[in-house]
Formats: structure tokens, C-alpha cells, sequence
């Protein structure tokens, strides 16, 4: 019987065996068993089914401190090929030295998981790998949680213990250079493929460490996806090509998880590949495909609490390097009074993305972010520089049946008294729920945009209709 098996038919209240490795006493000289004190003989078949004492996992990590103890201290571990090599051939003399009963797919499975513990983040490895899966959320080592097609599920992924998370930590955070410490325990980072990272541990986090993985697709998704995901209609972004193209400045709002960083790369993509183009992010995550593109990262400080270098600044030394297009991955904070005034001084075309409930909270929200600059403007002096700089806002929801639709595009179409004025161009409309699925179109409101004369302009033509009407 493999040793999976014999895991699994031990059952609770059963007298331990002498463990995985243990040999099975032998009975008597030619008899049918041994005989406990005061018992009845107990055949050697009964015997043969004793229940194993370590687990799977047990035995996993038993044979795992033994490959690592072996490996060449010396191993460039860059080279994976090498190091799986290496882990292979130390696993397979180790399984030997130990008599271990594993079958085949029990052999490749602790294989595996060794070396995903080693070159790899461990147990979220088959989760990184698994496509469906859009957010993976660590809880402390014994919950983790991922996110699929919109909706939450518990799996049965564990870590060893605190000690195990905190390893997977340091494996994320230290090919960026950044920290995580009781001194400094908030860290935000990325994975290779772009993937964004925020971990927090003790003593802020009572529960353990905890991380929180926001997937990004292989390939980005095109529009071809989002329209097959029910985001928008083709006429839709048909229309938001041309807004791009037409060098209108637009935010991209919505609250947590609704798709705003998608909808932006996306978005980003009708930039006209001849074009220079500067990114700026917290955790560089945009994919952008064109030929000129300039990546820029804010910097974290030090243990000394020095040398961070803020989003605000990147966005100052953006406006130095003869950028045609800034692309800030979100706004939260000061850099919104540099991203306005990027907006109102001739760098047109600028996209960015912000939380908010409603396109109208995303201009109260910029409003705030320019307060927390630190400068001194009276209300109306900001709300005149939102009008003048923001074009167009893209509001972005997730709906109650985990989708992520485009619910508004609204026109922000300047100052009426101490009011920003603003109309929708399109809405989604809901028609009604199948099998829990929400049904409906965004749907233009039959207001005709008043920079559609930019479009004209720069040549750029839209279908007949495409707001509700000929025109």
C-alpha cells in the first residue's frame, strides 16, 4: 500500500504505529503472529494495516530539510535548470535511503512541492499557476483564500507556520530591494510577471502575516477579452479609441477590484505606438506594448526612514523628459495637483485611475488629493483647474455577480457658478438577472459630446448613431 493511502486509512482513535519507516515486527518462528499480554494474537495482515504516524505534509517537509541540507551550498540558484536537477537527484537517493512506499503521482507531487518551496514561493506556486484564479489572499499560514471568475473560495492550501509566510515574504520583496520588519511592516512589491504584492505582518496584523497577490494575466487582456468578459460593447470602445487618440485627458474610477488597472492597460494600448510614453506606479503593474515606453517606480525609505523618493516627484521629473503621453497607475494622494497642472500645461492625453463610489465622488476625491499637497487654494481655484484638465471619466463597477462592467462614461464639461458640470455620454442600463447573472448594456444617453469637435479635428471619425442619434 503507498504511503498516501496508508495515510488516509488511518483512522482517529486508532492505537499509533511505529510511524511511516518503522518495521512491522515479525510473530513467532513459523507462528500466525505476536500475542499481546492477555490478548488474542494479532495477525501480521492486521499488523501490515497499522496507521502510519506522519503525514503526507510530515514526511514532505522531513524530506525536504534533507534536500536542502544536501544541495551544493555553493548552487547559483538563478540557474534553474541546474538547481532542479540537482533537487531531483538528491530527492531521488533520499526517497531510497528512507524505504519510502510513494507511488508515482504521490513521487512527483512531493517532488514538485519541494522545488516550489525552494526556487519558487511555496505553496502559492500551483495558485500563481493557475490561470482562473485573479487574487490570491493569505490570511495567516492556515487560510488562504483566492478569488475566481468574482467570487471568493476558501482552499486547502496551508503554510507550516508565521516562520514559513514570513520566507515567502523575503523571496518577493528582496529582488526589488524592499523591507518588511516590526520597524516597517506594510511593504508593497511586485512578482516577475508583474503581479502586485501587499504584505503586512505583526504586530499590525493579529492573525499573522498576511498576503494579498492581485494576479495579472500572461498576455494582457486585449479588447477583445473585456468585450467577451461583458465589460463594454465594441461600439464602446470604438468610442474610447477615439478619446485617446483625440488626446483627451481621462480618469478611470471605480472602488477595490473592479478592474480599474485593466481597463487603463487597455485603454493604454490606443496610444499610437510613435508616441513617448512615461508610466509612473507604487508597484510598476501596467503592460503596455508599445516601442517607447519609460517605466517609473516610487521608492520606499530606508530603515532609516529616508530616501523615499514619492509618486508626486516621479511626476515632476516626468514633465523633464519630453513625455507625449504620462500614465499614472493611481492617483491617491498629492501627485493630483502635479497630474492637473501636467494636464493644463500642454500634456494632453494623460490617463490615470482613482477610487470612487461614482464619477461625481472621483472630482470630491481629486479635490481632497489636492488639498493633501499641502498647498493653499481656495475650493474654487481647484475645481477650475479639475475642469480645465479632466475630459472624461470612465467608471468602472463590480457587480453583485462578481462581472466588472463599465457603468458610466461621463463628460466633464466645465464650470457653472462654484459647480463642476458633468454628463453622462453613456450609462449601463440592467434588463434583468439569469441564473444569477446580471444582464444589461451600457447604453449611450443620447447626449452628444461637446469634444466630439476634437475628434473631427484630428481626423478621427465615429460610426453614424454611436450616441443615440445621427449626427
Amino acid at each position: 500500500m503507498s504511503l498516501l493511502k496508508r495515510i488516509e486509512s488511518a483512522r482517529p482513535g486508532q492505537e499509533p504505529g511505529a510511524g511511516s519507516n518503522a518495521p512491522v515486527p515479525a510473530g513467532p518462528a513459523g507462528g500466525g503472529g505476536a500475542t499481546p499480554p492477555g490478548g488474542s494474537p494479532v495477525s501480521p495482515r492486521l499488523m501490515s494495516q497499522a496507521p502510519v504516524r506522519e503525514s503526507f505534509r510530515d514526511v514532505k517537509f522531513r524530506i525536504q530539510s534533507r534536500v536542502i541540507q544536501d544541495l551544493d551550498p555553493k548552487l547559483d540558484l538563478s540557474n534553474q535548470v541546474e538547481v532542479r536537477r540537482q533537487i531531483e537527484e538528491i530527492f531521488g537517493k533520499v526517497i531510497d535511503e528512507e524505504g519510502l512506499a510513494l507511488t508515482r503521482a504521490e513521487r512527483v507531487r512531493m517532488l514538485e512541492q519541494i522545488t516550489d518551496e525552494i526556487i519558487g514561493l511555496g505553496p502559492l506556486e500551483p495558485l500563481l499557476r493557475d490561470e482562473s484564479i485573479s487574487e490570491i489572499m493569505v490570511n495567516g499560514p492556515r487560510q488562504i483564500y483566492i478569488e475566481r471568475s468574482g467570487k471568493l473560495e476558501l482552499t486547502n492550501v496551508v503554510f507550516q507556520n508565521d516562520d514559513h509566510v514570513m520566507r515567502i515574504i523575503d523571496r518577493i520583496i528582496a529582488p526589488i530591494g524592499r523591507r518588511v520588519d516590526e520597524s516597517s511592516p506594510m511593504v508593497d512589491a511586485r512578482l516577475t510577471d508583474g503581479s502586485r504584492v501587499n504584505a503586512i505582518i505583526p504586530p499590525l496584523s493579529l492573525i499573522g502575516p498576511v498576503i494579498t497577490i492581485r494576479k495579472f494575466a500572461a498576455t494582457p487582456f486585449t479588447v477583445d477579452d473585456l468585450i467577451r468578459f461583458g465589460t463594454a460593447t465594441p461600439e464602446m470602445f470604438e468610442f474610447l479609441r477615439a478619446c485617446v487618440e483625440a488626446r483627451l485627458n481621462a480618469f478611470v474610477s471605480g472602488g477595490t477590484g473592479s478592474g480599474k488597472t485593466t481597463t487603463l492597460n487597455v485603454l493604454s494600448s490606443f496610444i499610437p505606438n510613435d508616441e513617448r510614453i512615461v508610466t509612473i506606479e507604487d508597484a510598476a503593474e501596467l503592460q503596455l506594448r508599445q516601442e517607447h515606453v519609460v517605466t517609473l517606480e516610487s521608492r520606499p525609505p530606508n530603515i532609516e526612514g529616508k530616501g523615499a523618493i514619492p509618486i508626486r516627484e516621479l511626476v515632476r521629473n516626468a514633465l523633464r523628459m519630453r513625455p507625449d503621453r504620462i500614465v499614472v497607475g493611481e492617483c491617491r494622494s498629492g501627485e493630483a495637483l502635479d497630474m492637473l497642472q501636467a494636464m493644463n500645461t500642454g500634456h494632453d492625453g494623460s490617463l490615470s485611475t482613482g477610487h470612487a463610489n461614482t464619477p461625481r465622488d472621483m472630482l470630491s476625491r481629486l479635490e481632497t488629493m489636492v488639498l493633501m499637497a499641502g498647498v493653499d487654494l481656495p475650493v474654487r481655484a481647484i475645481r477650475e483647474q479639475i475642469a480645465s484638465a479632466v475630459d472624461i471619466i470612465v467608471h468602472q463597477s463590480r457587480m453583485k455577480d462578481g462581472t466588472r462592467r463599465i457603468t458610466n462614461i461621463t463628460e466633464v464639461q466645465g464650470m457653472e457658478g462654484d459647480v463642476i458640470v458633468m454628463q453622462d455620454v453613456f450609462v449601463f442600463e440592467q434588463t434583468g438577472v439569469i441564473d444569477g447573472k446580471i444582464q444589461g448594456r451600457l447604453k449611450p444617453t443620447g447626449i452628444r459630446p461637446k469634444f466630439v469637435e476634437r475628434f473631427e479635428a484630428e481626423g478621427i471619425h465615429l460610426p453614424q448613431g454611436v450616441f443615440g442619434f445621427s449626427y
